[in-house]
């Protein structure tokens, strides 16, 4: 939106549009990288701990377990019993799950996190790409906001609706805050073309 703003030529606009995808998608990448690792570092020293309070400790550890059950609604006879088996069978895992929270489904993958978040990236920046290339570099501006804006509405709405909420929120949140994106970006470009 920028450079097409500044009235750079089409060539111009698809190297600087390829050029934000590739950047993006790796920032998006080695930013979820980042924080997925420092969140299974963090899991890791949980575990850790634990094993630790569990060689030290098994008794307190046991009753701590049997109250989580407890919180949970199971009476306390049951819970201790509970408590008992679990932790014969594989203690630790016991502790990942129910006190910790951390499952084999669940546990921080930094490389799958940022493999995802690169691909849709580029799938969402692909879109005012296609536009760029389709349409004459005078319809560029628009054609990239209405189509843009649609993609962003239509994924505003997917996500709100996968995660339980109504779709119209999502929808209105996303479209609002990319267009504004969008405005500003192409502020800046109108900025630059009226200082040449």
């Amino acid at each position: 939106m920028g450079v097409a703003a500044a009235k750079a030529t089409g060539q111009s606009v698809l190297v600087a549009g390829l050029a934000g995808l590739a950047a993006g998608a790796m920032a998006m990448a080695a930013g979820e990288y980042v924080s997925v690792s420092s969140q299974a570092d963090t899991e890791r020293a949980d575990l850790s701990q634990e094993q630790r309070e569990l060689t030290d400790h098994v008794e307190l550890e046991r009753k701590e377990l049997a109250d989580i059950y407890v919180a949970r609604g199971l009476m306390p006879e049951l819970a201790a019993q509970v408590a008992v088996q679990l932790m014969e069978h594989d203690a630790l895992g016991a502790y990942a799950r129910d006190e910790l929270g951390i499952t084999e489904e669940l546990a921080a993958r930094p490389v799958q996190a940022a493999l995802a978040s690169a691909a849709s990236f580029t799938v969402g920046a692909a879109v005012p790409l296609l536009i760029i290339c389709l349409f004459p570099i005078a319809y560029a501006i628009t054609g990239v906001f209405v189509a843009t804006l649609c993609e962003l509405t239509v994924l505003g709405a997917l996500a709100a609706k996968v995660g339980g909420a109504p779709a119209w929120i999502g929808a209105r949140r996303v479209a609002f805050w990319g267009a504004l994106a969008m405005a500003v970006t192409a502020g800046v470009g109108f900025l630059f073309h009226i200082a040449a």
